[in-house]
C-alpha cells in the first residue's frame, strides 16, 4: 500500500536561544519491504541540510542555526510504497556482525527482574527462537501496559519494567533487554506505524524491536501490539537503542523555557489497491 505521511516537530523557547545543532534521521531507506516514492525534509530557518550517513547506515541529515530563535518547525513528509512481509527485513547491507547487537546499554541493560522474566518465557516457549520471539511478545504484552506520557526518552528498560507501563520505545527497550540476556541479537528500530482503523494524527512515531531469527534475518516485533511489522508500517532508522535510532536528537546553547510539540499524520493513500 501507499503511505502519505507528514512528520511536524515544532520547538518553542520563552527566552530565545542562542544556537541549536540538530540531527536529524527522518529519511527512510528503501528495502524489501517499502520504496521511497518521494520525500523531503524541511527547516522554517535559513540553515544547510547536510546529508550523510551513520554507522548503522541510517541517513542523516545535520544543520546549525544561529540565534536569537524563538521558534524552529521541521517537517518530513513523502510517500511510501510499502509491502507486507511478515516482519522479516531484507534487502539492506548488514554492516556490522550480529554479535553487536548482543551489546548492553544504559537504556537497554536488564536486571534480576527482567532476566528472571525472560528465563520463565524461554522456559515455558517450545519449538525454535521464532516461537520464543512470539512467546516473548505476547508475554510482555501481558506484563506491561501501553501508557502515553507515562515515561520519558531517559527512562531504561529497567525502569519501565518495573513501573508495568510504558510507550512503545519502552517496551521496544524491555524487549531488547530480555533477548540479550538470552543471547539473541536484536536491536532498536524507529519509524510509523499507520493504525488502520481510525487513521488520525498521532504526537508520536513509533519504534519496535528487530531481533535476528536463524534462516530468516532479521524480524521485527512490536509488543505494545502484538504483532511483527506489516505493510502498516514504514521504517526509519536502527540503533542499539532509541538514541542511536531517535528520528531527532539535538543540543541547544542559551534560551530558556522550552516547549514540544510532535505531529504525525500518515494516512493511506487513496489510490492504493484495497485500501
Amino acid at each position: 500500500m501507499r503511505l502519505n505521511i507528514r512528520h511536524e516537530t515544532v520547538y518553542r523557547y520563552a527566552t530565545p536561544a542562542n544556537r541549536a545543532i540538530e540531527v536529524l534521521r527522518l529519511l527512510p531507506r528503501g528495502h524489501n519491504g517499502q520504496y521511497i516514492a518521494a520525500w523531503r525534509i524541511d527547516v522554517d530557518s535559513d540553515c544547510r541540510l547536510d546529508q550523510t550517513t551513520d554507522a548503522f547506515g541510517n541517513l542523516m541529515h545535520e544543520f546549525s542555526l544561529d540565534g536569537p530563535i524563538e521558534e524552529l518547525t521541521i517537517v518530513a513528509e513523502g510517500s511510501v510504497e510499502t509491502v507486507d512481509t511478515a516482519g522479516v527485513l531484507a534487502g539492506q547491507v548488514e554492516r556490522f556482525p550480529p554479535i553487536l547487537y548482543l551489546r548492553d546499554t544504559a537504556l537497554t541493560a536488564s536486571d534480576p527482574m527482567i532476566r528472571d522474566f525472560a528465563d520463565e518465557v524461554a522456559g515455558e516457549a517450545s519449538g525454535d527462537r521464532l516461537g520464543l520471539m512470539h512467546a516473548l511478545m505476547e508475554a510482555i504484552g501481558e506484563r506491561m501496559t501501553f501508557e502515553v506520557e507515562a515515561t520519558n526518552t531517559g527512562t531504561s528498560a529497567t525502569e519501565a519494567f518495573a513501573l508495568g507501563h510504558g510507550v512503545c520505545q519502552d517496551f521496544a527497550h524491555v524487549f531488547i533487554a530480555a533477548c540479550r540476556h538470552l543471547g539473541i541479537p536484536a536491536r532498536y528500530a524507529s519509524g510509523y506505524m499507520l493504525n488502520l482503523e481510525a487513521p488520525q494524527k498521532q504526537t508520536a512515531g513509533h519504534a519496535w524491536a528487530e531481533v535476528l531469527i536463524e534462516d530468516l534475518g532479521w524480524v521485527g516485533f512490536d509488543p505494545p501490539n502484538g504483532q511483527c511489522p506489516t505493510d502498516a508500517y514504514v521504517r526509519l532508522a536502527i540503533g542499539l537503542d532509541y538514541l542511536g535510532a531517535a528520528p531527532i536528537r539535538g543540543i541547544v546553547f542559551g534560551g530558556g523555557g522550552e516547549s514540544l510539540s510532535v505531529q504525525v499524520d500518515i494516512r493511506p493513500d487513496a489510490r492504493s489497491p484495497g485500501r
